[in-house]
């Protein structure tokens, strides 16, 4: 995947379409890190005490012995096997958020060109969706770099003020938490919108960011740039 940075054309924030991950599960990450870390400050300590004089072990704090050697030592290497099986398995069951764009007929009315894009979980689990919301960049807005991110109803609402119509000029899709991204393995996509050439026109930029859950718990997200790619071969005759 080539990650690149896409910023907004009066120079505001970039926004990166490459995928990343956001947030680990409490229980499943943090805990057994903390188990290990724990462990490990008793290791240390027993470790310094066995060091210390006879004479020394019978005075507080040292006569404290949390726990015989052979114990501890069982206990640190389930923890850091724990650690690592569950590294390795959120790296087996993470998601792969990607997106496809092509001129297509028959998603508008009147079976006008329509660039349809669509998402996509290449990897082999699944993924549900935590968020959904869009950032909409009019052609020539000067408030361009402080468009907020917000809910496809008022995507939808600025679009229609805007003079842009539903199923004429765009279809903008909704997905709800909770909706199940499948793990596909392969390049079926689910349909994120389709716009015309008249949208094309005067929107530079209608972003989508998408957060999902994997099935350790770990949260990941990506920012889809609906336009990109939609001026390629623009007035290029279709199949």
């Amino acid at each position: 995947m080539i990650e690149t940075d896409r910023r907004d054309q009066d120079g505001g924030v970039p926004l990166s379409d490459s995928q990343r991950r956001v947030r680990r599960s409490p229980l499943l990450f943090t805990a057994p890190l903390v188990l290990l870390g724990l462990l490990t400050l008793v290791l240390i300590w027993e470790a310094v005490r066995a060091n210390m004089t006879g004479e020394a072990r019978t005075e507080w704090p040292w006569r404290l012995q949390l726990l015989d050697m052979e114990a501890l030592g069982s206990l640190l290497a389930v923890a850091a096997g724990a650690v690592l099986a569950r590294a390795q398995y959120a790296r087996t069951v993470r998601p792969y958020l990607g997106w496809r764009g092509v001129w297509a007929k028959g998603l508008l009315k009147g079976d006008a060109d329509a660039w349809r894009v669509g998402i996509l979980n290449g990897g082999q689990h699944i993924a549900v969706i935590e968020n959904w919301d869009c950032r909409l960049v009019r052609r020539g807005d000067p408030d361009a770099a402080d468009a907020p991110w917000a809910d496809v109803s008022d995507v939808l609402a600025d679009l229609t003020a805007a003079g842009l119509l539903v199923k004429e000029d765009f279809q903008l899709i909704a997905f709800g938490p909770g909706f199940p991204l499948v793990g596909t393995g392969g390049y079926e996509s689910v349909l994120v919108g389709a716009f015309s050439r008249r949208f094309v026109e005067q929107v530079d930029a209608l972003y989508v960011r998408v957060r999902v859950t994997d099935v350790v718990g770990d949260t990941h997200e990506r920012v889809l740039d609906c336009m990109r790619g939609s001026r390629v071969g623009y007035n290029a005759p279709l199949d």
